[in-house]
């Protein structure tokens, strides 16, 4: 590192002088760094912080504390955290006990490392890990180590731990064969040298995570993540960087590159309204729950604030049951109770959250720092023959009805019925009049092709789609055709792209965060980005690798900044062309 001349006069006037980088350009994104304890000290190498601060990164080291609430704060404030070297990790922490070849343990680091790698996670931060860090990684995330390599395998071992300077390489690695981070770091070079110095490695990889370098004895030397912008070495490329490795020092430019794409992610969820159309979240609970809380469930106010989201629809959903009258009757009860059990939310947590009835609420309500929960009701069952329920629900600030679910109704046909209407009945154009004339959005998810094509002629206004994904890409009856998707946009409705794994890829278990970007895709490259959003359909099941929760939909606008969007589009994407269409429906109110 450079250092000045001694001078205090000329040292004050170039810190005077200085000129960061507007609030709008890119500002160095914050890397933390987790520290080493010696003696007392919280420490680290300085050539981690030095590779960081030429890969254009601001390091910060994080002392060596326990304390969640601490923790979390500092981990809210990163864009990156690079998960250092260091000592053994305790077997306990993975139900073992310790063999005689175990060195020294520091179990208050351990807690520390975990407790802050686990917040990482929880934030969605972009995680580098090395030597110790990607041990310690893996098993965060569900995987195992090796104690000893040396006594716990039973095949020839190179030389792990060298005895030369940390800037020199020892051994080789191979890096291994496809789409990996490592082969485009480091240009598609097949080997490449680097130094050692571990007795432990990771002995079984965690579970969403592929192997991305080996060593000549078959040793893990590298990982990452399916999904996320989470990536580990089992070498030391901080000294080797420090010393002018360019190869070395790439590793630390990927990363940071991703901490500042995450840095323009919470940037972006900061300025504009995030919301997610579409969360059963009420019916995973039997009776009371309280959204204040983790309770479970993958949507509350825990979870949106770590996600950065701003609003959620959060529906009254009644599976399709008998038509009688008793049983439409219990129907509508059963809707009434979980809406007033959303509001019971606004008692319990009135500092955190409000519920919205209109799109100027939302933002009122961001602007505030609460979160905003709208309602809606899945299933045109709860109204039953009755269109003054229609009235009930309006009044408690239901914001869209849909039509059906699984299942003809007395509104319509459903995408998973017989046919019995032929498409809307009779009752049904009713109700979409009903709902136009009280500016309640209709919503055709679950419904059939032709249902979808009534509603489009019978309402006055546009429709969502408020969990439904594209066909083309994922061959599923509850998806929507290229031609319904630009019927619903030559109309300015909006199409809510739904997490659900089955709807996204038809390999269900392989379903992914990069699927629905493709669907993301698929509906912009076809209409345009005005009439494409985003419903999670998260506690309805819907979940996908690299985006389980609502924590997790920022991972969304990273990799739609990687895909080369503009903040413009992200912004109607993650909410402005739903609340564009509500704007609409809502101002037809008689």
């Amino acid at each position: 590192m450079e250092v000045r001349h001694p001078n205090l006069e000329s040292l004050f006037k170039e810190v005077d002088n200085f000129i960061p980088a507007s609030q709008d350009g890119p500002r160095p994104p914050r890397i933390g760094i987790s520290a080493n304890r010696k003696d007392g000290l919280s420490c680290i190498a300085e050539t981690y912080a030095e590779s960081v601060v030429k890969a254009g990164g601001a390091p910060v080291i994080v002392p060596v504390i326990t304390d969640i609430n601490a923790l979390s704060s500092i981990v809210y404030e990163l864009d990156g955290l690079l998960m250092s070297g260091g000592g053994d990790i305790n077997p306990l922490y993975l139900l073992e006990e310790p063999i005689p070849q175990l060195q020294d343990v520091d179990t208050l680091r351990d807690e520390y490392d975990l407790i802050l790698l686990r917040l990482a996670m929880n934030y969605q931060l972009p995680v580098m890990g090395i030597c110790r860090g990607h041990q310690l990684m893996n098993i965060a995330f569900g995987g195992s180590i090796y104690q000893d390599i040396h006594s716990q395998t039973d095949h020839p071992l190179i030389k792990h731990s060298q005895s030369m300077a940390r800037e020199f390489a020892s051994h080789s690695v191979s890096i291994l064969s496809g789409k990996n981070r490592l082969s485009h770091i480091f240009n598609g070079d097949d080997k490449i040298l680097v130094n050692s110095f571990h007795h432990q490695a990771i002995k079984d990889l965690a579970p969403e995570f592929i192997a991305t370098a080996v060593a000549p004895d078959g040793i893990n030397e590298g990982m990452e993540h399916l999904q996320k912008a989470v990536f580990s070495v089992q070498w030391h490329p901080e000294a080797m960087a420090a010393n002018g490795d360019k190869q070395m020092q790439g590793l630390f430019e990927h990363f940071v590159d991703n901490a500042l794409k995450f840095n323009q992610a919470k940037r972006i969820h900061e300025r504009n309204v995030t919301i997610d159309s579409h969360t059963d979240t009420p019916m995973i609970f039997p009776k009371e729950f309280n959204l204040g809380i983790k309770e479970g469930g993958k949507v509350n106010l825990p979870l949106m604030e770590e996600g950065r989201i701003d609003a959620a629809i959060m529906v009254a959903y009644i599976p399709q049951g008998a038509r009688d009258d008793a049983s439409l009757q219990k129907a509508t009860d059963f809707a009434m109770n979980r809406i007033a059990e959303i509001h019971r939310q606004m008692e319990l947590n009135r500092k955190r959250m409000c519920i919205a009835y209109t799109p100027q609420e939302v933002h009122v309500l961001k602007a505030a720092g609460k979160k905003a929960i709208m309602l809606g009701v899945e299933n045109g069952y709860a109204i039953g023959k009755d269109l003054q329920n229609i009235a009930r629900f309006q009044e408690q600030g239901v914001v869209y009805i849909t039509l059906c679910h699984n299942g003809d109704n007395d509104i319509c046909d459903s995408a998973r019925g017989n046919n019995e209407w032929n498409g809307l009945s009779p009752f049904g154009k009713k109700v979409i009049h009903e709902m136009n004339r009280l500016g309640i959005m209709v919503d055709v998810s679950h419904a059939s092709e032709k249902t979808f094509y009534d509603a489009l002629e019978t309402s006055r206004y546009p429709i969502i789609a408020s969990h439904s994904s594209a066909r083309a890409l994922c061959n599923h009856p509850r998806n929507l055709t290229d031609d319904q998707i630009k019927a619903i946009a030559e109309k300015l409705g909006v199409v809510q792209v739904c997490l659900y794994k089955g709807f996204i890829n038809e390999d269900a278990e392989k379903a992914s965060l990069d699927d629905a970007i493709r669907h993301i895709n698929h509906i912009v490259d076809l209409v345009g980005a005005d009439f494409v959003g985003i419903g999670s359909d998260f506690d309805g099941d819907g979940e996908l690798i690299g985006c389980r929760a609502a924590n997790e939909l920022i991972n969304i606008t990273v990799k739609l900044l990687e895909q080369g969007y503009k903040e413009k589009d992200i912004r109607k994407i993650w909410g402005g062309n739903l609340l564009r269409v509500m704007n609409k429906v809502q101002s037809a109110r008689d």
